[in-house]
């Protein structure tokens, strides 16, 4: 094992777009990985784990350690004469493991044949097709903990497997690096799962159930003619995944549908939920062959976006930006990436930089409120971090409708609500055109779990269905430790509104405090080493619950940011034009709009 300096890593995706990395390495076995992860390129960098690179597309060169499985092999262990445990290295083709298992006569994954990847890469992203999902079969998965630095195997259970989606892209994303993974087959010749439409037909055809070999031939035929192959056309597969949407969406998008003389592709859910076929929407919708720049969505299966040359990651952005605003605008459903773009950029968008009465306030004839200045128009506090390719809100204020609408905000990954005062969470509701049907996670402390659910009881109601349309959002109750937004790390900071415990959070070099009065040494200590923090200042005057400019520049004396913007502003602050004159030079006041890149 040795470490490669800015190295291009282009060979290592599907896309063939260009992308370097600071520093790459490849490990085989687990004592160079446990060596690795000593190193300073370890410990000084952002590390990202991959594997055959088939779905990822880099949006910029990587600025931290890539690290690359070089683990191999396969083992089988036949239990009993219908059970056979087979344990292949993360690093194994997965296309080439699919063929092994066939002419070892070992029958479950020949409906996996010929997807692009590496078999680390199956558990993670729950690959599937026709009808077989790998957590079907996954027996175990080994891996490194990135948190104990220790092998750990995980059962088949604790990985959660989900349609695309398992733990290993939540809480355990860039925790657990698959080492090796476990799969349960049965020795057998003859093919079980044939109730996907072209497998049924081939059944009709040969006048009975046919082989796993037949099976394994049948749909490299298939995906042979629908497909392009990543070698010659670059491509991530399918670049998004298939909706499910509940049933009451579907009969009235089908009821539309059908008054065009126009019928979905739709698969009934065993929980009673829909999935819908988004290549048949996308191809509806007028998109077939079409291209920005050199990125195309590929005419013989419109669920793939390809490079059909030249193309380059903002052409593959764009492309599939447009895709997602097409198909929402005829069908009203929001696709969702199966593709994880690798964006290492971070942006902070103030949407709202008001206190509970907004400025200006109703009624008032100040200077302030009656000023020309745009700067002085403040919406109640919100912000929007774009993360790791993620976009989070911090905060659905009463204004977040209007908010949104500005700042063009048409998807969510996840929310953070620092506490349960209207000004900051009056906008949830707002949030159920942005997430359509698929659940969001809400980070809130238990208080504000049980506020909102007193509260806003019709959206987190537990006792029965939420009523057809209601947002998905789903609670998740955090304390002050460190948790994971898909393999995100934010670090919730105590603070005090007045008497009222309340949430901050840290986010990298970025942090995030608002309605802050009081935060105690020990808070303030992780608060240090930042980039840039968003800090309340209320007014010049004293306040119960907020601080005033000069408690919130003797927070910034204490723990030194580099920069620093001012938030939560009351009229009583003056005009925006002149709050400059009191600040030093690395603090400036925010606005409604303001957008920083780190």
């Amino acid at each position: 094992m040795e470490f490669e300096y800015n190295k291009d890593i282009t060979s290592l995706t599907t896309f063939g777009i260009p992308v370097k990395t600071a520093v790459f390495a490849e490990y085989t076995s687990e004592k160079e990985l446990l060596k690795i992860s000593r190193s300073p390129e370890w410990l000084d960098n952002d590390v990202l784990h991959i594997g055959g690179g088939s779905n990822l597309l880099f949006v910029n060169d990587f600025k931290g350690l890539v690290l690359h499985s070089g683990i191999k092999g396969i083992v089988r262990y036949d239990k009993d004469p219908d059970t056979v445990y087979v344990i292949a290295g993360a690093a194994e083709n997965w296309a080439r493991f699919v063929d092994w298992c066939v002419a070892e006569g070992l029958a479950g994954l020949e409906n996996l044949a010929d997807i692009p990847g590496e078999v680390g890469a199956a558990p993670v992203q729950n690959v599937g097709a026709y009808g077989v999902e790998a957590g079907d079969l996954i027996h175990s998965v080994e891996c490194f903990d990135t948190f104990t630095r220790k092998t750990v195997t995980l059962r088949h259970d604790e990985c959660r497997f989900a349609y695309r989606d398992s733990m290993f892209k939540h809480e355990g994303k860039d925790r657990y690096y698959v080492l090796r993974v476990s799969f349960k087959l049965r020795p057998s010749l003859e093919a079980r799962n044939i109730s996907y439409g072209p497998l049924r037909r081939l059944t009709e055809q040969l006048g009975r159930n046919p082989s796993i070999s037949e099976v394994l031939a049948e749909i490299k035929k298939i995906r042979g003619a629908k497909l392009p192959d990543p070698a010659v056309i670059g491509s991530a597969g399918s670049f998004f995944k298939n909706p499910v949407i509940g049933e009451f969406h579907f009969r009235e998008l089908d009821n539309l549908l059908c008054a065009e003389g126009l019928e979905i592709p739709h698969y009934p859910q065993p929980d009673g939920s829909i999935k819908l076929a988004a290549g048949w929407m996308i191809e509806k919708a007028g998109l077939k062959g079409y291209c920005i720049g050199g990125a195309q969505v590929y005419p013989d299966q419109c669920l793939v976006l390809v490079n059909k040359g030249g193309a380059s990651t903002a052409d593959v952005v764009a492309l599939s930006r447009y895709v997602c605003d097409r198909v929402q605008a005829r069908f009203g459903i929001r696709l969702e990436k199966e593709v994880n773009f690798i964006d290492s950029s971070f942006t902070f968008r103030m949407l709202g930089s008001g206190t509970s009465k907004g400025v200006p306030e109703v009624g008032c004839m100040c200077p302030v409120c009656t000023s020309s200045d745009i700067h002085d128009k403040r919406r109640r506090c919100s912000a929007l971090l774009h993360v790791k390719g993620m976009n989070i809100l911090i905060d659905p204020s009463p204004d977040f409708r209007q908010q949104a609408l500005d700042a063009g905000i048409r998807s969510l990954d996840a929310v953070l609500i620092t506490h349960s005062h209207f000004d900051h969470i009056g906008g949830l509701e707002d949030l159920r055109p942005i997430i359509g049907e698929h659940q969001v996670p809400i980070y809130v402390r238990e208080d504000v779990a049980e506020d909102l659910r007193r509260r806003l009881y019709y959206l987190f109601r537990e006792d029965a269905p939420l009523y057809p349309g209601a947002a998905p959002l789903d609670l998740h109750v955090i304390d002050d430790t460190p948790f994971s937004i898909n393999g995100l790390t934010v670090e919730p900071i105590n603070v005090l509104h007045g008497k009222k415990p309340i949430f901050g959070y840290r986010i990298g070099d970025f942090a995030y405090i608002t309605d802050a009065k009081k935060i105690e040494e020990e808070e303030r200590d992780k608060l240090r080493d930042l980039k840039l923090l968003i800090v309340n200042a209320l007014r010049l005057t004293d306040h119960f619950a907020h601080f005033t400019l000069d408690e919130a520049l003797e927070l910034i004396r204490d723990v030194k940011p580099e920069r620093a913007v001012l938030t939560h502003f009351n009229h009583e602050i003056g005009l925006h034009s002149e709050i400059p004159n009191l600040l030093p030079p690395n603090v400036i006041p925010g606005y409604d709009g303001l957008e920083i890149t780190l």
